[in-house]
């Protein structure tokens, strides 16, 4: 069964690999044998995690890029397919929140976070695919996108509009790929234990969010591990369209 989750054959771009979600997906993913092209706004912050990878036998490159810069995703794909040949998997991370009430949501806020966690996503998705299609090549791009992109909360009205609409073009662009061999699924994590986090859930109110969890606790950063090697590998080749919920069922509330 372990060869159904191999992605030692993968190139593996992940977008937002410098902390949080998108370092952990970084280390699980190479441990498991993929090259990965860590990518973020200030490849700086990457030296040490790509460092950490090689030191372990791992393959991995560090490359800037920043989403939000439609103009320049071309340039950015181009850097990380020097590294390791063309890229076959996206792990489409890269994303912000800004928490106020929407009442005091300003136009900055939202493009801000609209441009981050939709438009750049969209964009790279989209400009991935279309090199997919002329090499004639099967790809795979995997969303993360989260459950408020299903549910709703207070104070993150941009946040939650983005992820829905990221989980709408998941749809989308699966349905329009799947006859270029092109998979197109979606993440959906529930609340996840990060270091931009993780003092929050021991205050009155992290305490209470927490009480609303089924499962009556936080995810760990590790509790998405084997729903990444899901969607990025061939385990799920009948998967397109998928919007995979980690959330210790949260929105069953």
């Amino acid at each position: 069964m372990s060869d159904l989750f191999d992605v030692s054959q993968e190139t593996i771009l992940i977008t937002g690999a410098s902390q949080g979600l998108g370092r952990q997906f970084a280390r699980v993913l190479s441990a498991h044998g993929a090259a990965v092209v860590l990518a973020a706004r200030q490849a700086g912050k990457l030296k040490s995690l790509e460092e950490e990878i090689r030191g372990k036998g791992g393959r991995a490159a560090a490359v800037q890029m920043d989403v939000t810069d439609i103009a320049g995703i071309g340039k950015a794909l181009d850097a990380a397919e020097a590294a390791f040949g063309p890229v076959s998997v996206l792990i489409n991370n890269a994303g912000i929140a800004i928490e106020k009430l929407s009442t005091e949501q300003t136009e900055a806020d939202w493009d801000a976070v609209i441009n981050a966690n939709l438009k750049g996503a969209y964009f790279l998705a989209t400009e991935l695919a279309r090199r997919m299609i002329a090499r004639k090549q099967e790809g795979n791009i995997v969303n993360i996108a989260s459950v408020l992109g299903l549910g709703v909360m207070k104070f993150l009205s941009p946040y939650t509009v983005s992820k829905a609409g990221i989980i709408q073009a998941t749809k989308v662009m699966a349905l329009e790929l799947a006859g270029n061999n092109i998979r197109v699924n979606a993440l959906a994590p529930g609340y996840i234990d990060t270091e931009m986090n993780h003092d929050f859930w021991a205050t009155p109110a992290g305490e209470k969010l927490t009480k609303r969890i089924p499962q009556r606790r936080v995810g760990a950063e590790s509790d998405l591990d084997g729903a990444i090697l899901l969607l990025a590998s061939k385990a799920s080749r009948y998967m397109t369209g998928s919007v995979v919920t980690v959330d210790g069922g949260f929105l069953l509330n």
